[in-house]
């Protein structure tokens, strides 16, 4: 009889846990007023740089002359032929960088 006292309280014990976890994560995940905004004013004081390069009809690895303007004509460029196996890594194959 002791033993089944124990294990219906024990139970109960263990099913008002359950309970107030799972209530608690519906409060936890139901929050639309929080909005990040970190990000955005990251963005914001970040000062606008003008290009160092410009698409000029170049479109081999040979004719560049840096890492970073191959990495430039792949991003803004059209007709360009660097990425032969088309992963975003311009060049890969060059040896100069």
């Amino acid at each position: 009889m002791k033993r089944l006292l124990f294990y219906l309280i024990f139970a109960y014990a263990c099913w008002m846990i359950w309970q107030r976890l799972a209530g608690h994560e519906d409060r936890v995940v139901a929050s639309p007023e929080w909005q990040p905004t970190v990000i955005d004013s990251i963005e914001e004081r970040l000062p606008e740089v003008p290009p160092q390069f410009k698409c000029d009809g170049r479109q081999y690895c040979s004719q560049m002359r840096s890492r970073a303007e191959a990495e430039f004509f792949l991003r803004h460029c059209p007709n360009v032929k660097m990425d032969g196996d088309h992963d975003g890594i311009p060049c890969e194959r060059d040896s100069r960088w």
